[in-house]
């Protein structure tokens, strides 16, 4: 194995066969120079060794400076892109805030309801989403309320703007069964049988079968409104009188529909005047979120929504469910759902 010398110059350690630096070309043969010229030889070599450090620190530099100029272009386009992530995601709450409070008032505002053959009209509901049943905190929320869940209505549809009117049930069955007469009171006295032979005969009329009822996540979605509060108006009770007929003020009779305040989307007495049959047998919530859900399958009890003249002001607040035989009440009455694309 060859032995190592090292460059008296450069400090560099080399092979003890190699007769010059590699690194500050420093002859390492023994020379028999005089002693000024080794010394002039030295200092010449010092002197380049000295220039290609100062090149090599020169260039570190450099690329240091280049760095610290990438680096602080990469925090200003950072920067730049926090706030624009910043600026979308508050023009996309400011979208869905605004979706959820202007859009669907907007839109029940610009359409015309639609009417059928026998007056009644129809108001458009848009597909959305919402939390049905009542939050814990609710001081009033019942068992059957909770817990609460989200719900997708995937398509829109047309709901009545009124409930139906006895006038218009003449029109179609040929008889008026209601307890409390009056062409346009709400038609009562009629079970979940008789008003699925009232669709059957409606929709024969009009040679469809595009009329149902809604189903009770639909209703409650439609009573709403867009609201998340007890109320479609708020979660006031002392303003319920503006908008429902109830225990308070109805005197114990129904009146005609529409001559109270309607909710946000153009429908009246979705509080009050008379309860509504919906689609849904009776069951239990579940915590999972839902797209249309329609209820179970069977169940002793049909469900009942809106609450009516005889109702507290608790029993007419949008979450609110009431459920029975599917039997004939004089406190019980519907209104249609309308679906185009069925």
């Amino acid at each position: 194995m060859n032995s190592l010398q090292t460059c008296p110059i450069c400090k560099l350690a080399i092979n003890d066969e190699a007769e010059q630096c590699p690194r500050c070309g420093w002859d390492l043969v023994p020379s028999f120079e005089a002693p000024e010229e080794l010394q002039a030889r030295g200092a010449e070599a010092r002197r380049r060794w000295d220039e290609r450090l100062e090149e090599a620190l020169a260039r570190l530099v450099r690329h240091e400076e280049e760095l610290k100029r990438r680096e602080e272009e990469i925090r200003q386009k950072e920067g730049e892109l926090r706030q624009l992530k910043e600026a979308l995601a508050r023009r996309a709450e400011e979208t869905s805030r605004l979706r959820q409070t202007l859009a669907p008032k907007a839109i029940a505002a610009t359409l015309e309801p639609r009417a059928n053959s026998i007056g009644m009209e129809f108001v458009l509901i848009p597909a959305g989403e919402f939390l049905m049943g009542s939050p814990d905190s609710d001081s009033e929320v019942g068992d059957d309320e909770i817990p609460q869940h989200k719900v997708t209505i995937s398509r829109p549809f047309y709901l009545g703007k009124y409930e139906a009117t006895q006038s218009q049930w003449e029109a179609v069955m040929g008889s008026n069964p209601s307890c409390f007469k009056g062409q346009s009171n709400p038609v009562e006295q009629v079970s979940c049988e008789d008003v699925q032979e009232f669709i059957k005969k409606l929709n024969q009329m009009e040679g469809t079968n595009k009329y149902r009822l809604p189903t009770e996540a639909e209703w409650e979605y439609a009573a709403r409104a867009g609201t998340t509060s007890a109320y479609s108006f708020g979660d006031e009770a002392g303003a319920l009188g503006r908008y429902a007929w109830h225990w308070d003020n109805s005197g114990e009779t129904t009146h005609p529909v529409g001559q109270k305040e309607p909710n946000g989307w153009g429908l009246y007495d979705m509080h009050g005047n008379v309860w509504e049959w919906v689609q849904d047998w009776y069951g239990g919530y579940s915590s999972s979120p839902a797209t249309d859900p329609r209820g179970p399958f069977s169940s002793p009890y049909r469900v009942f929504r809106g609450g009516g003249w005889l109702s507290c002001a608790g029993g007419c607040r949008s979450a609110y469910r009431g459920c029975g035989t599917p039997d004939r009440s004089r406190s019980i009455g519907f209104r249609l759902a309308f679906f185009p694309g069925q």
